[in-house]
């Protein structure tokens, strides 16, 4: 597949290069795919990839990369994985160390990075279709939440399904599940509507990830399976090394959104 420069994708991933950009990318480039971020040494990558194929709704892959290769070309023009993340996460042995603008300089030759889909994407369907998602309206990032849902393990890869939660009146979550539905690439419809506590949520105020949002007495929480979910299988797997994007901040791509409606 081949991308022409400058497009509206291309152009935010320049901005966030030379730092111009450097908040959450919820409704950058509108029609362009996000994704989420994994980056995992060789040895532990055939096991992630695994973890994603059995756990296609939080984990949907839309792109891998060659050994120690910085770029995944089949998602965009002039795509460095090392600098065009607005905020980066990385772990030793499961815990977060650092969050970096760019990690040029802890690349190794020996990385594999994995490009999931993110809800993000779906959020100009919604919006297309009048239906207001709060944290745009809001200027905040996403809430995500920990459940006590677990995921199906691969090799050393396990851990609780993450969800992104948008509030909705009723007849409007109704719609959204038809939407949603029709994007499987980027987590599909809700897994959840309704009581956070029967998926393990004990306080919606207080998301794990991302900001909270109010929630109006006529409005009930949406839940979706979330990208961010590998964070937590890989800091239960406590690899001595890896590198994740930072919830919100994501990878915008050239792909459009529309080529991955069903």
């Amino acid at each position: 597949m081949t991308f022409a420069a400058g497009s509206a994708a291309h152009q935010v991933r320049q901005k966030v290069r030379t730092r111009a950009l450097s908040s959450p990318t919820a409704n950058q480039a509108p029609g362009f795919v996000q994704a989420n971020l994994a980056i995992l040494p060789r040895e532990i990558a055939y096991d992630f990839l695994l973890f994603c194929q059995r756990n296609p709704k939080p984990c949907p892959l839309i792109g891998v990369s060659d050994v120690g290769v910085p770029m995944i070309e089949t998602l965009g023009h002039d795509l460095d994985i090392r600098t065009d993340v607005p905020r980066y996460r990385v772990w030793e042995n499961g815990k977060l160390v650092a969050e970096p603008h760019d990690i040029r300089d802890i690349w190794r030759d020996d990385l594999v990075s994995f490009a999931i889909g993110c809800s993000f994407s779906f959020e100009e369907a919604l919006l297309a279709s009048n239906i207001p998602v709060r944290h745009i309206e809001d200027g905040t990032n996403v809430p995500m939440y920990r459940t006590s849902i677990e995921t199906v393990p691969a090799g050393v890869f396990s851990g609780p399904l993450v969800v992104s939660m948008r509030p909705m009146k009723p007849q409007d979550a109704i719609k959204a599940i038809q939407i949603t539905s029709r994007f499987p690439s980027v987590h599909g419809a809700p897994v959840h509507i309704g009581d956070p506590s029967d998926i393990g949520i004990k306080d919606i105020s207080a998301p794990d990830y991302g900001d909270a949002v109010r929630i109006e007495a006529d409005e009930i929480p949406v839940f979706w399976a979330c990208g961010v979910t590998p964070q937590a299988a890989i800091a239960r797997a406590a690899p001595p090394f890896s590198i994740t994007h930072a919830p919100g901040y994501m990878l915008v791509t050239d792909l459009a959104n529309a080529d991955l409606s069903l």
